[in-house]
């Protein structure tokens, strides 16, 4: 079994304890979603990273939603598995804005990978705020111009050029 398998079973059953959804779906719809963008865009991902890039899209809020570690990605996975997660995880906050703040940024770019999950993750929120008519797209029309600023990274201008012309039309 793959560390990408291991991790799809891993986060599922966790956000299934949790009792964590995404709308009316189970969780695993949306880390379906965001692991199908990655995959839409792996090539930019040097091969040797491709299968822990997808484990850390499989368990990118397993720590801020599911009530897991650092340590308890790290013992079920890997530490590389780990790092992303924990990178990928919010900060304390009462508002968006406080609970990704420039600290949470920062340490998404600088965990290697961190970057591109997260902007497949905004796609995979953004694509779904577009079929249901989620309020949450005007959010993220607001917010992407800063999201891009602090995730604008040169080898992933495919993804947020996909990402700019979602939130187009």
């Amino acid at each position: 079994m793959t560390i990408n398998e291991k991790a799809r079973i891993y986060a599922s059953e966790k956000h299934r304890a949790a009792n964590h959804m995404y709308d009316q779906y189970s969780y695993e719809f949306h880390l379906q979603m965001v692991v199908n963008t990655a995959e839409q865009f792996i090539h930019l991902i040097p091969h040797e990273a491709q299968q822990n890039v997808l484990a850390g899209c499989w368990v990118h809020d397993v720590i801020e939603d599911a009530r897991e570690t650092y340590n308890d990605v790290k013992k079920a996975l890997s530490e590389e598995v780990a790092e992303l997660a924990y990178a990928l995880t919010n900060d304390k906050g009462r508002t968006r804005q406080e609970r990704a703040g420039e600290k949470y940024y920062a340490g998404i770019r600088n965990t290697p990978y961190a970057t591109f999950i997260k902007l497949c993750d905004r796609i995979a929120n953004v694509t779904h705020s577009k079929n249901t008519g989620s309020r949450m797209l005007k959010v993220y029309r607001k917010e992407n111009p800063g999201f891009i600023e602090k995730l604008n990274d040169k080898k992933y201008v495919e993804v947020i050029e996909y990402l700019k012309n979602l939130l187009k039309n």
